[in-house]
């Protein structure tokens, strides 16, 4: 942990100085998120639309798109090297299975919660019933599959990359995307090969600590413009959507964020308290990835972040962090695989005035529970939700419905799938005894990237390539209780 030093000012010189609460990160993510919000107001009232933005608009949707697409350009390599460095940092670890175990366990755990929780709110608010809207189209999109979790286990290409060309009006245009999960497997298979080769991999191995360490001051700079991100961010969702699409809607979307505000504050809490954590010091330490994944609606653009907070505030060591933090990313979405399932399918259900029995709630429970895994190759609500329809039977044609508020309901689902990434983390290690609680514990100063910011971390190179020189937990790894 650092100690941040303010230098004095210079003899004789005065003028004017922003409050200290002023420079924090969580301020002026709240900042950018007023400014954001009035901003999109103001494009929306003077006549922007998806369609048709005008000056204001194309300003904030290019600026929202482009700090996604900074965020998601640093995952790559942040999964890759981070990966290698940990298993790298495990050789002398023999608890690695169990955390791998309690970690999926966990994911489990959670996700049952959250989707009973689901199913209760689609029972007693009946999201489906008099809804006074009509279905327009039949839904023709992309639907769940259970082998595209199979499929998306093997890489296609070294790095994991897909590219999709179209073309309109005789203008090819072609998008390159990555598989977070076909990433995954890339980095460990490269890890434990490095292992097994022994001494001669380690100038490969001291390389990739390096690029760790860049790579990582690179994505201290790009969290830093995040406020300006969010104001382009959240701009362009009230200027494209507008908060005046939810009316027709309305109950469905009050059912879906109050399954998330229970997940969040009553759920996350209770399971922190009774850990024996403080509730206030893990919504401190992780609030500054939940505001992001609020704004960008990206657990994958988050993930770098989602990672350092783990780190840094929550006292999770790195070796541990950087497994399940990333598989987080992918299979652990209490917002998007379990919550809003559970309510959608039994809105379509009765929308349609089908009537679900015990059978269809308890696959709606299993779909939940397992799909978040079964969709890590084509993930999205979206997805989740038609495997979720597909599996019970129900009409896919109801998707269509949810569509105009899901960007809406999407910034909500993103921001406790994310707190949920660095929770199970957190817990687990603070049940395998090699959480820092000290760390855990120790005040926040409103920026999760301090210690890159100084030179010195608690007497050590705050860049070192050293993984458990950045908070002297990971150590704790190779003597955590059985």
């Amino acid at each position: 942990m650092s100690t941040q030093t303010t230098s004095p000012a210079p003899a004789g010189k005065t003028g004017f100085q922003l409050p200290r609460w002023a420079g924090s990160f969580g301020f002026q993510i709240i900042a950018a998120l007023i400014v954001g919000l009035a901003l999109g107001l103001l494009a929306k009232y003077t006549g922007s639309t998806k369609a048709n933005p005008n000056a204001l608009g194309t300003t904030l949707q290019t600026i929202g798109s482009s700090y996604v697409s900074l965020l998601q350009t640093a995952v790559v390599p942040l999964i890759f090297t981070a990966v290698v460095s940990s298993i790298s940092n495990l050789r002398a670890v023999s608890n690695a299975a169990r955390l791998a175990w309690n970690t999926l366990l966990w994911f489990a755990i959670t996700s049952l919660i959250a989707v009973l929780i689901g199913i209760g709110l689609g029972v007693l608010m009946q999201p489906g019933a008099s809804t006074g809207i009509t279905q327009e189209a039949k839904y023709a999109g992309k639907s769940g599959d259970w082998w595209a979790f199979l499929t998306g286990l093997f890489p296609k290409n070294f790095l994991g990359l897909g590219a999709s060309t179209t073309v309109t009006d005789g203008v090819a245009t072609t998008a390159v995307s990555f598989n977070v999960l076909q990433i995954l497997v890339i980095a460990i298979a490269v890890g434990i090969a490095a292992l097994k080769v022994g001494k001669a991999a380690e100038p490969f191995l001291n390389l990739n600590a390096s690029a760790l360490a860049v790579i990582q001051k690179v994505l201290w700079w790009i969290i830093r413009i995040a406020p300006i991100g969010t104001v382009g961010l959240i701009g362009n969702a009230v200027a494209v959507y507008g908060w005046d699409t939810i009316g027709s809607l309305g109950k469905f979307t009050v059912a879906i964020y109050v399954g998330l505000a229970l997940v969040l504050f009553v759920v996350y809490p209770v399971l922190i308290r009774t850990h024996g954590l403080s509730v206030k010091q893990y919504f401190s330490g992780v609030w500054p990835a939940v505001q992001l994944a609020f704004v960008s609606r990206s657990s994958v653009g988050t993930l770098p972040l989602t990672q350092r907070v783990t780190e840094r505030s929550l006292g999770v060591p790195r070796a541990y962090a950087s497994f399940a933090v990333p598989l987080g990313a992918t299979t652990k979405m209490d917002g998007c695989a379990a919550i809003y399932p559970a309510v959608s399918a039994i809105f379509v259900a009765q929308f349609f005035g089908i009537q679900l029995d015990f059978t269809q709630y308890l696959l709606i429970v299993l779909v939940s529970v397992l799909g978040s895994a079964a969709t890590a190759g084509t993930t999205g609500a979206v997805v989740m939700l038609t495997l979720t329809l597909s599996t019970l039977g129900l009409p896919l044609a109801g998707v269509g419905l949810l569509l105009a508020i899901d960007p809406i309901l999407d910034m909500g689902r993103t921001a406790v799938n994310v707190a949920g990434q660095a929770l199970v983390p957190t817990l687990v290690a603070k049940r395998q005894g090699i959480l820092n609680e000290s760390l855990y514990n120790a005040p926040r100063n409103g920026d999760p990237f301090v210690d890159d910011v100084d030179n010195t971390v608690a007497g050590t190179d705050a860049n070192s390539t050293d993984p458990s020189a950045a908070h002297g937990v990971d150590r704790d790894l190779a003597t955590a209780r059985p």
